[in-house]
């Protein structure tokens, strides 16, 4: 199955956000958001849930197909 291109971008942008949110875990010692005292409000969070999002609707407002 071929990919465009245009999919891999969301690919790549969520790999990022999901390194960066990890590397916050790692430096807190939790394992899980919700566990940060800064869980609500938290910029890398938000930026990271609106990564799956783009990934998932592939920059395509509305809906998205699982």
């Amino acid at each position: 199955m071929h990919i465009k291109t245009d999919d891999n971008k969301f690919e790549k942008h969520l790999d990022d956000k999901l390194a960066v949110l990890q590397l916050c875990q790692k430096k807190r010692n939790i394992n899980s958001c919700s566990k940060c005292e800064s869980f609500i409000g938290c910029n890398i969070r938000l930026d990271y849930v609106n990564s799956v999002y783009n990934s998932m609707s592939k920059g395509q407002s509305g809906g998205f197909e699982f």
